[in-house]
C-alpha cells in the first residue's frame, strides 16, 4: 500500500513539474540565452532571436529619417513603398539621400538607450552604403574591415618612437595640419588584409592614444604580418571617401612599409 502511494505521489510530482515547465514564458528562457546584437549601442531585450537575412542587399532607396547614436547611424529608408529601419557604422547621410542597405541581421523590439527609442524592427548592417549598390571592391572592403582592431593588443608593449618621426596619436589628432605632408612612424601591425582595391591594407598602433586616436590605416604594396614592428613612410590624406560608406578621416596611402 505504501509503495503504491509513493508511486502515485511521485507520478503527481513529475506531472506538476512538467506542467509548470510547459507554462513558463518562452521569451524569458530566450532572453537568458539571447545573443548580443551586432553593432549594439545599448542593452536591449529583443523579443525574438535575431535571424540573418539572405545574402542579398535589403535594397536601395531614399532616406526618410536619420539620427546618430554613439558610433552608429540609424536610417529609415523607403525601399519602394516599404519603410525599413537600419543601423550601421556612423556615416554622413541626410534625408533625401540615396543609400543601399546590404544584407543585415534583423532585430525585433530593439531598444536604443542612447536614443531612448524603441524600434519594432531594425536591421544591423556592416555599412550604410551611399549611392547605388556596392561594387565588388566595396563588398570586399566590407569583409576585409570586419572586426578592425580599435585598441592596442593587451600583450603588446609600446613601440619606441622613431627618431624624427611621429606617433600614431599625433598623426590622427594633427591630421588637419599634416594633410598632404610626408610622415614616418614606427608602430606594430594589428591587422593585415591583402589585395583590396589593388592594395594591401594594414592598421598600425604604437601604444599612443586611446580609442579613436590609437589606430592608423595604411595602404601599401608591402606584405607584412600581424605583430610585425614596422616603419611606415607616406603622405597623409584626410577625409578620404572610397564610396559605399567607407570614409576615412585620416589615412596614409601608397606607403612604404619596412619591417624592423
Amino acid at each position: 500500500m505504501r509503495t503504491r502511494l509513493s508511486l502515485s505521489l511521485g507520478t503527481l510530482l513529475i506531472g506538476t513539474v512538467a506542467v509548470l515547465a510547459a507554462c513558463s514564458n518562452p521569451a524569458d528562457d530566450e532572453a537568458a540565452t539571447q545573443p548580443a546584437a551586432p553593432a549594439r549601442d545599448s542593452t536591449a531585450a529583443p523579443s525574438a532571436t535575431p535571424a540573418a537575412t539572405p545574402g542579398v542587399p535589403l535594397g536601395t532607396g531614399k532616406v526618410l529619417e536619420t539620427m546618430n547614436a554613439g558610433a552608429y547611424t540609424y536610417v529609415r529608408v523607403d525601399l519602394g513603398g516599404k519603410d525599413v529601419w537600419a543601423a550601421g557604422p556612423q556615416v554622413s547621410v541626410q534625408p533625401g539621400d540615396t543609400v543601399t542597405l546590404p544584407p543585415g541581421m534583423a532585430m525585433k523590439d530593439y531598444r536604443s538607450t542612447t536614443l531612448d527609442r524603441a524600434f519594432p524592427l531594425v536591421y544591423f548592417v556592416g555599412a550604410i552604403q551611399t549611392g547605388a549598390a556596392a561594387t565588388p571592391d566595396a563588398a570586399a572592403m566590407a569583409a576585409a574591415h570586419k572586426g578592425v582592431v580599435t585598441a592596442a593588443p593587451a600583450a603588446a608593449a609600446p613601440v619606441a618612437r622613431l627618431d624624427g618621426g611621429r606617433t600614431v596619436e599625433e598623426i590622427v589628432t594633427q591630421s588637419a595640419d599634416l594633410a598632404g605632408k610626408e610622415i614616418a612612424v614606427r608602430a606594430r601591425v594589428v591587422k593585415f588584409n591583402a589585395g583590396i582595391m589593388g592594395a594591401n591594407w594594414i592598421h598600425v598602433q604604437d601604444g599612443t592614444g586611446s580609442a579613436g586616436t590609437n589606430d592608423l590605416t595604411v595602404t601599401t604594396d608591402a606584405t607584412v604580418a600581424v605583430g610585425d614592428e614596422v616603419v611606415v613612410r607616406g603622405k597623409v590624406t584626410t577625409d578620404k571617401d572610397f564610396g559605399s560608406g567607407y570614409r576615412y578621416p585620416v589615412i596614409v596611402e601608397k606607403a612604404t612599409v619596412e619591417k624592423k
